[in-house]
């Protein structure tokens, strides 16, 4: 059996000396740890700081996109209520389009049209016919049919030529839609 024997008195260790070796062994891993942090979070912050640059920029030129396009974009609402208002006249001159192909495709052979008023909502038509009970057939037709809201035969007069009447229609129906 083998012995150790220390002969050599054992050190006291004072405090100081206890916080050298706590310095010389552990402390240098706590601080490069220390460091490894700082490192990480500087790096994370330099890369939070150019993504706000990034976005402050796409920001800006989103911004500039717009006060670029911003009288383009007048431009159009202008040139839209334009065609919009071109689309109403087209729109109010095809119905009356259609109201007068009504009547005259419902417009009798003997008779013979001396005039055509036509106003935004009144047809008036003028004419003469040698044949009167064709006067009553066309205006119960047309009032059969019921395409306008006002038929009204205006006058009657027996003239040289034959009776010349006066129809007045208000307010087509139009079905179609346009």
């Amino acid at each position: 059996m083998k012995y150790k024997i220390n002969l050599l008195a054992q050190k006291k260790e004072r405090p100081f000396d206890r916080v050298i070796y706590f310095v010389l062994n552990y402390l240098r891993y706590i601080l490069v740890i220390t460091q490894i942090v700082v490192i990480g979070v500087f790096f994370y912050r330099f890369k939070v700081d150019q993504e706000l640059v990034d976005l402050e920029e796409a920001t800006e030129q989103k911004r500039e996109i717009v006060q670029v396009s911003q009288p383009l974009i007048k431009e159009a609402k202008k040139e839209a209520f334009k065609l919009d208002q071109t689309k109403l006249i087209i729109t109010k001159q095809q119905a009356l389009l259609d109201a007068i192909d009504y009547l005259i495709s419902l417009f009798p052979e003997n008779f013979f049209l001396n005039k055509i008023k036509v106003s935004e909502d009144v047809i008036s038509l003028v004419g003469i016919t040698q044949a009167p009970d064709l006067l009553n057939k066309f205006l119960n037709r047309v009032k059969k049919e019921a395409k306008f809201e006002k038929i009204e035969l205006r006058n009657i007069k027996k003239g040289d030529r034959g009776l010349e009447f006066t129809f007045e229609f208000s307010k087509f129906r139009n079905t179609r839609s346009y």
